[in-house]
């Protein structure tokens, strides 16, 4: 059977067989090395800290000098706390902290499994007996799943210390009246919102880093394009769940 005619399926068949492995794990039937998710969980993690840091940041600071040119306007420089809350909760933080995950990990996951399949370790696990969706996919999906939601937390902290410096600098703004104005603001359905899509973005780093990685060919040049693919996969993916969630959440009114 020609590759062409395996595209429309293997990705539904990929994805049913890491939903079948995710099950068999929740009844404690895993073939991964507790070792092996807790070092691709500290690369998801405290690795991913400084980048997170300083590019949600500095986006915190953008939405309040941006917010602030034009608010000042009108006498209400302290709305910006507004702005930059209610933008970092529901959108920014997620979406920024997803798209450098997904240049970072999503594209080492994708050189690391497309390196394996072009040294034919993939063959070797199967020789072996253990399913390469089990024993390699399996824990880099968990450990996004776990780790992409506390990393949103962190980067609304940032994002919002960001703003609060420029709200500081440019408005005179002190940081309780910032932070006093920012929790009247936000409310639990602004932070669920942004929780969840970090969760389905996670999901979606994951699988398609491995999946790239996984099915890469077999040769140098192939693990050049999967990791290519898993970033720009990735990304337009994450724009598209992001629409996605944005016309739900409209229509439920949150």
């Amino acid at each position: 059977m020609q590759l062409a005619s395996l595209l429309p399926v293997r990705p539904i068949a990929y994805l049913g067989q890491v939903l079948i492995s995710a099950s068999e794990a929740a009844r404690g039937r895993w073939q991964f090395r507790p070792k092996d998710l807790g070092r691709v969980t500290a690369d998801c993690s405290a690795r991913a800290v400084p980048i997170v840091t300083v590019v949600n940041l500095l986006v915190g600071a953008i939405l309040a000098f941006v917010g602030a040119v034009q608010l000042v306007k009108f006498g209400a420089g302290i709305f910006v706390a507004d702005l930059v809350g209610i933008a970092e909760a529901r959108e920014m933080a997620a979406i920024i902290t997803a798209v450098v995950m997904a240049g970072r990990t999503g594209a080492a996951f994708a050189a690391e499994l497309a390196t394996m399949q072009a040294n034919e370790e993939v063959d070797a696990l199967e020789v072996l007996g253990l399913n390469a969706i089990d024993f390699l996919v399996l824990p880099r999906v968990l450990a996004l799943l776990l780790m992409m939601p506390l990393l949103y937390i962190y980067g609304c902290v940032t994002g919002l210390l960001g703003g609060m410096l420029v709200a500081a600098g440019m408005l005179d703004i002190s940081p309780a009246a910032y932070l006093d104005r920012t929790l009247l603001a936000l409310d639990w359905s602004h932070i669920g919102l942004g929780f969840s899509k970090s969760i389905v973005f996670g999901a979606l780093i994951g699988l398609v880093g491995c999946y790239t990685g996984l099915y890469a060919e077999r040769n140098a040049a192939g693990v050049g394009v999967a990791t290519t693919n898993a970033v720009v996969v990735s990304i337009v993916g994450i724009i598209v769940l992001d629409a996605i969630f944005a016309v739900c959440a409209n229509a439920l009114g949150i």
